[in-house]
């Protein structure tokens, strides 16, 4: 089995997004900023630039213009990022304790 560390956070990113879209206004503005700017944050700490420039730009779209269905159209654009970077992230092998290892048969001729 893979564990990627990277793939760890963009899958709890993913899931804030979702959880966001889910709730479909039935958030409140101040605790919709707050994961958004959450979102943002982990963006920004892991060099995340698509998906931090999109939770920025729906920060200031909330601050002029309060919640709508503008916010579904950023959730989905922030989806559409994170999938993008999770097919672009490093798949990691894990080694293999020995103890697990199987060793191919060998032939003779």
């Amino acid at each position: 089995m893979r564990h990627d560390p990277m793939l760890a956070i963009l899958a709890d990113m993913l899931r804030r997004v979702d959880g966001l879209a889910g709730q479909r206004g039935q958030v409140s503005l101040p605790s919709l900023r707050d994961e958004v700017d959450q979102i943002r944050h982990v963006a920004r700490a892991y060099h995340i630039d698509s998906v931090e420039g999109l939770a920025d730009t729906l920060q200031s779209a909330l601050s002029l213009q309060g919640t709508g269905p503008v916010i579904l159209s950023y959730l989905d654009l922030m989806r559409d990022a994170i999938a993008t970077e999770m097919a672009d992230a490093p798949q990691l092998p894990m080694p293999v304790p020995a103890s697990l290892a199987v060793s191919a048969p060998t032939l003779s001729l």
